[in-house]
C-alpha cells in the first residue's frame, strides 16, 4: 500500500506491523512491540535564512530537552528540541555550518500535504557552538546530540562528530559537551572513545537509563555509535556506553583524553572479512543507520531502537543507479576483483553477468540497493546486558522486531537532489536522527528532504 493510497485515519491509529526478524529471538513480556507505536503526525521546522542560518541540508542531529520551553502551552507536547542546521561543507565552502538551534514543539498534524503542517518556532537561533572544534571534519559530517541533566554535571548537551571519510591516522577526537544556553555554549572536550575506530562511534548519541547503566556499564549513561556504509564500522549499527566526566563533581575528562567505553553492539568489520558474517540479519552494504533511542515506558517495557534507511532490494552494489531501472546493477568495474562490488540480498556474490558498468549514469557513486525502506529496528536491552557482562559477543544480538515507516513519509515531495538521493524505491537518505521524550513517551523522528531541502519532524507515541 502506498502513502497516497492509505487513509489518514488508518495512519493515525496503528503503525504498520513489522515482521519479526530473527526466528527464536528472545522476547520477554517487558519489550516494546511494533503495535505499541501510534503515529501522532508531523510538523515543520522554522524558516531560516541564507546558509549556514538555515535547516536546508540540515537535520544531521536531534535531541529532546525535557527542561526546554517551560512557558509553552499545555498541549501535550512539552519540552523542546535541539537540532543542527545546514551541514558544514569541505574545502572552505562552509566551515561554520552544522550550527545548533533550539526549537519549540508545536502540535503535530496528520496530513499527506506538508504545507498543512504546523511550523515550529525558534527558542534559540542557529548558533556555531562548535566553532574551533572538530576542525577539518567537514566532508559530509556525521553528528550526534544528547541532552543530559545529571546531578554530577547539571544540564549539558553532549555531541559526537565525525565525517564520511575519516582515516584514523592522525587520530581525531570525536566527543565533547556544551551548555544548553547556546549564546554561552562553552564547548568542552574533545575526547576519544576507546578503543574503537571513529567509524563506529561518532554518528548518533542517546541516553542510557540510569538504573540499567548503573547495573551493567558502571554508570556510563551515554550510548554512542555509528554505521558507516560498506560495513567499515561493522556490518550493522554499532553501540558503546561511555561517560565523559571523571568524578561525582562532574569534572570533565582532560581535553584529548581517551574515554574507556563498553561495547554493547558491534558486528564484523567488512575490512576484516570478505564474507557477510557476524552481521545484522538481512544486512546490506547500502544500509543507513542514522539515529537511536533507548525507549522505556512507565509500566516497565523497554527497547533499544535504531532508525535508518534499510537496503531491502534483491541486489546491492557499489557504483551508480542504472538509468534503465532499479533492478539493474551498474557497478564500478574498476574495483571488480578487489572486493565483491555486487551481492544478492542473501549476501552471496552476484553472478558475473551483473558485474557490468552502464552508460548514461550520473556522478553519484556509492553503495546502492535495488530498493530501500525507512525502518526502526528494536533490540532487547537484556541482550545488550549480556554483551556488557561478557555473556554474549557484541555481534550476537539481533533485533526482535522492526517497524515500517514508509506509509507516513512524504518522500521528497519537491524532488530535491534526485540524482544524489535516488528516486522511487531507490530513494536513500529517507530519515535522519531521532529523539525521545521519556516522560511522555514521544519519539521524534527527522524525515530528510521533506520540505524542499529541509527536514520535517514526525512524532510517534509509545502506548
Amino acid at each position: 500500500m502506498t502513502r497516497k493510497g492509505m487513509s489518514l485515519l488508518a495512519a493515525a491509529v496503528v503503525l504498520v506491523l513489522g515482521s519479526i526478524l530473527p526466528a527464536g529471538a528472545q522476547e520477554t513480556g517487558a519489550t516494546i512491540l511494533p503495535e505499541d507505536f501510534t503515529y501522532r503526525g508531523a510538523f515543520r521546522l522554522p524558516v531560516g535564512g541564507l546558509r549556514p542560518d538555515t535547516f536546508e541540508y540540515g537535520g544531521n542531529a536531534l535531541t529532546f530537552n525535557p527542561d526546554g520551553d517551560p512557558s509553552g502551552p499545555a498541549d501535550g507536547f512539552p519540552g523542546s528540541l535541539f537540532i543542527t542546521g545546514h551541514d558544514r561543507l569541505a574545502y572552505g565552502e562552509l566551515p561554520d555550518g552544522s550550527r545548533v538551534a533550539e526549537i519549540a514543539v508545536p502540535v503535530p498534524i496528520i496530513s499527506s500535504a506538508g504545507s498543512r503542517l504546523n511550523r515550529a518556532a525558534y527558542l534559540q537561533p542557529l548558533t556555531d557552538v562548535a566553532a574551533g572544534f572538530f576542525l577539518g571534519l567537514d566532508e559530509i559530517p556525521r553528528i550526534g546530540l544528547q541532552y543530559l541533566n545529571r546531578p554530577e554535571t547539571g544540564p549539558k548537551v553532549h555531541i559526537a562528530w565525525g565525517q564520511h571519510f575519516q582515516p584514523d591516522d592522525p587520530p581525531t577526537p570525536s566527543h565533547a559537551w556544551f551548555n544548553p544556553d547556546l549564546a554561552h555554549a562553552n564547548m568542552q572536550g574533545s575526547w576519544f572513545v576507546s578503543p574503537e575506530h571513529p567509524y563506529s562511534v561518532n554518528g548518533y548519541l542517546f541516553e542510557i537509563p540510569a538504573d540499567w547503566a548503573n547495573a551493567y556499564v558502571g554508570g556510563r549513561y551515554l550510548a554512542t555509535g555509528r554505521y558507516r556504509d560498506g560495513g567499515w564500522s561493522g556490518m550493522g549499527p554499532a553501540l558503546f556506553a561511555y561517560r565523559p566526566w571523571i568524578d561525582e563533581n562532574g569534572t570533565p575528562a582532560q581535553d584529548g583524553s581517551v574515554l574507556e567505553s563498553i561495547p554493547l553492539l558491534l558486528y564484523a568489520d567488512s575490512n576484516m572479512t570478505d564474507r557477510i558474517e557476524r552481521s545484522l540479519e538481512g544486512y546490506q552494504h547500502a544500509d543507513e543507520w542514522e539515529g537511536g533511542a533507548w525507549l522505556t515506558t512507565a509500566d516497565g517495557r523497554s527497547a533499544v531502537l535504531l532508525a535508518g534507511t534499510k537496503g531491502t532490494g534483491g541486489k546491492y552494489w557499489y557504483g551508480w543507479v542504472h538509468p534503465q531501472g532499479p533492478e539493474y546493477p551498474c557497478v564500478e568495474t574498476a574495483f571488480v576483483g578487489e572486493f565483491d562490488v555486487c551481492r544478492l540480498a542473501d549476501g552471496t556474490p552476484c553472478p558475473s553477468t551483473d558485474l557490468q558498468g552502464c552508460s548514461g549514469h550520473n556522478d553519484y557513486r556509492g553503495w546502492w540497493s535495488s530498493a530501500f525502506s525507512a525502518q526502526f529496528i528494536l533490540y532487547n536491552p537484556d541482550d545488550l546486558a549480556q554483551v556488557a557482562m561478557g555473556q554474549m559477543e557484541p555481534h550476537e544480538p539481533q533485533p526482535y522486531a522492526r517497524v515500517d515507516l514508509e506509509p507516513y513519509l512524504l518522500h521528497n515531495p519537491d524532488e530535491v537532489e534526485r540524482e544524489m538521493l535516488g528516486t522511487g524505491v531507490q530513494q536513500r537518505g529517507r530519515i535522519g536522527d531521532v529523539a525521545y521524550d521519556r516522560v511522555n513517551q514521544l519519539l521524534y523522528v527527522l524525515e530528510l528532504y521533506a520540505e524542499g531541502a529541509q527536514p520535517v519532524v514526525h512524532v510517534w507515541q509509545i502506548r
